[in-house]
């Protein structure tokens, strides 16, 4: 259990523009910052995110928060381990019990899977550099590879036993169920034993962009015909190779400073790349690249340079999975290298600088490049041509951006000695196909659902009596301001002021009334002002954008976020802006007036409805007197506040 002061250092420690931005790209506009959604597909940017008030909000899909709801939603963090990423990223130090083997086992699933991959990786990595096995083989190997130790430990590679069952028998001895083991697939069961999916290999763990260990690749060292050389761990709830690219954690950073990433194969082509000074590298191990993938990429950058061994017809084969990158709108180029060599034979021969300039000079634009690829094929076949067109066209037209294709449409007819206007002919045709598939599409399928972003109760049909809107601009107003100092005179008459905190007034004012909130968010977020106003702690915004209700807390970002900030650089040159914190006694004031109105006015028409069904005298007598007093206070309210006169 992680004490509330901690949290609070946390919290207050963290900057959500480095928290995000280890994730996603993200571009200064104004004071805040823009990029692409990582919780739905995008092209055009539409997630801000806040340094000043510390929270992001997506204007796309609705998803809100601050650091801790990122990386829950993102990470699939438990809310103690979106903590101790954060406590862990500012070396902010928790004070908590070790967990007993009992403990672990009361976690939920995924939590579970995820220690039992850490202690696996640790496990490992012990064995690879402190026992005689490990460093007979293991060790040996990646040395031989020309892998340096510091490599090997920041990668936390590692070696698992000759003995079948070694790891097996170490984790269940220290607690972890059989059921855990066989699900991440670090162990197989037959005939109701547990058996080392990764005996006797070297071991690649692979990690999530946050750095938590999703699940391993092995690499048999020996020569046996019946064994694979390499194998990965099965699809878990955790680990779904088609959404992983291994080297992503280690790399980010540099995929969005250098904005291009090198993309590779196998896991000892990201290692060496990275000994060699080149850290923008992650690979698909192995497999074809996904839409997925792809766009884990585009968080980090529109550029992907993708480093080949020369093969031609792997090349070839990948062309579809290349289409699917240009179809995001992303710039994509090919580096070849050498015969005989790939990225990682290549970057232990050369200097660090060798292989940037290596690349940097080799690489070629895709398109260009699969042009002259396949005419080089076509031996001035005609029939081989026309297929050529048709397939450089496709590609063409997968591009968004109407300018781009433009450009490619006249170089590939240079290329090809064919007129522009047969390509483009060819292009509109095929862009035509798409845009009557797409139509056809939307006709069939329902628009995509959009999170609510208040709660379900706004999504009810409009009701003209309803205090919704005045009750959300209170809440609003108090967790903007509700620590600031208002200065008020006592009565209309009195020329000496008071200071009062917002907080206090507001409350003041509405229990003074006994008017309640009908949203129940609205209402619950009031009854803690209402505490804190009675233990004289009343909570500040951080209190709950940081709420353990996740309601609460995706609330109060909706209502203070907003994608419009003042320039500083209207500070700068003196030019006196009005804004809502300048008038913020008149607004709070109005405000209050207004949510009082709309109450009374919703307390009149109950009433009238009451009178219009009511039999005795007495009854009748009764509520034309509460009727005539609710009108005088509404006409009282507004002709002293809101600057209009009510006619009833």
């Amino acid at each position: 259990m992680i004490n509330r002061d901690t949290i609070d250092n946390i919290i207050t420690t963290a900057r959500i523009e480095e928290v995000i931005g280890d994730f996603i790209s993200l571009r200064r506009r104004g004071v805040n910052l823009l990029g692409l959604c990582p919780f739905h597909n995008e092209k055009t940017p539409s997630f801000t995110v806040s340094p000043a008030k510390g929270i992001y909000k997506c204007f796309g899909c609705g998803k809100a928060g601050n650091s801790v709801n990122f990386l829950m939603e993102h990470e699939h963090f438990s809310y103690p381990e979106a903590l101790k990423y954060l406590a862990r990223k500012y070396n902010i130090e928790i004070e908590e019990e070790e967990q007993t083997p009992e403990q672990l086992q009361e976690l939920n699933e995924k939590e579970s899977l995820f220690n039992l991959n850490l202690f696996a990786q640790q496990y490992f990595t012990k064995t690879l550099f402190e026992t005689e096995e490990g460093k007979a083989i293991g060790l040996s190997y990646f040395k031989e590879r020309g892998i340096r130790e510091d490599l090997m430990h920041k990668f936390q590679l590692g070696y698992n036993p000759r003995k079948r069952d070694a790891f097996s028998e170490y984790a269940t001895n220290n607690g972890y169920k059989r059921e855990y083991l066989i699900k991440t697939g670090l162990a197989v069961e037959t005939e109701n034993r547990l058996y080392d999916r990764f005996h006797e290999r070297v071991i690649f763990p692979i990690h999530s962009a946050s750095g938590r260990v999703l699940g391993f690749g092995g690499r048999i060292l020996t020569g046996e015909k019946n064994r694979p050389k390499y194998v990965n761990s099965p699809e878990s709830e955790i680990y779904n190779k088609s959404k992983t690219l291994y080297g992503i954690f280690f790399s980010k950073n540099a995929l969005i400073s250098k904005d291009n990433c090198y993309l590779v194969e196998g896991y000892t082509d990201v290692i060496s790349m990275h000994q060699a000074g080149v850290e923008n590298v992650v690979a698909s191990s192995g497999t074809s690249l996904t839409h997925d993938q792809v766009r884990i990429i585009q968080r980090y950058t529109s550029n992907i340079t993708i480093l080949y061994d020369g093969d031609p017809a792997g090349i070839k084969a990948s062309f579809r999975g290349i289409d699917m990158i240009v179809e995001q709108g992303m710039n994509v180029k090919i580096v070849l290298f050498p015969d005989g060599e790939d990225p990682d034979s290549f970057a232990r021969k050369h200097h660090p600088s060798e292989v940037e300039a290596f690349i940097s000079k080799n690489a070629a634009n895709f398109i260009l490049f699969k042009t002259k690829l396949l005419l080089d094929e076509t031996q001035n076949d005609p029939i081989k041509k026309a297929a050529l067109i048709k397939e450089i066209v496709l590609t063409i037209s997968l591009i968004p951006d109407g300018i781009t294709r433009s450009l490619y449409v006249r170089e590939c007819s240079s290329i090809m000695t064919i007129s522009e206007q047969v390509l483009l002919n060819e292009l509109n045709k095929k862009l035509r196909t798409r845009f009557n598939k797409d139509s056809s599409q939307k006709e069939i399928e329902p628009e995509p659902i959009v999170e609510t972003q208040i709660s379900a109760e706004s999504q009810s049909p409009f009701d003209l009596d309803s205090a919704e809107y005045q009750e959300k601009e209170v809440i609003r107003l108090l967790l903007l301001y509700g620590q600031e100092i208002l200065h008020i005179k006592k009565s209309a008459d009195d020329l000496e002021e008071i200071s009062v905190i917002v907080a206090d007034f507001i409350v003041h004012e509405i229990l003074s009334d006994e008017l309640e909130f009908e949203n129940s968010l609205f209402k619950r977020i009031f009854q803690d002002y209402i505490a804190g106003r009675e233990n004289d702690v009343i909570p500040d915004r951080a209190w709950f954008l940081d709420h353990s209700d996740a309601e609460v807390s995706k609330t109060a970002v909706n209502l203070v976020f907003s994608p419009y900030e003042l320039s500083q650089n209207w500070l700068k040159n003196n030019i006196q802006v009005e804004t809502e914190e300048s008038r913020l006694k008149m607004h709070i004031e109005h405000t209050i007036l207004a949510f009082k109105s709309k109450k009374i006015e919703k307390m009149i028409a109950e009433i009238q409805q009451k009178l219009s069904n009511a039999i005795s005298t007495q009854e009748q007598k009764s509520l034309m007197t509460s009727l005539l007093e609710l009108k005088k206070q509404s006409i009282r309210i507004n002709t002293r506040g809101l600057g209009r006169i009510i006619i009833r």
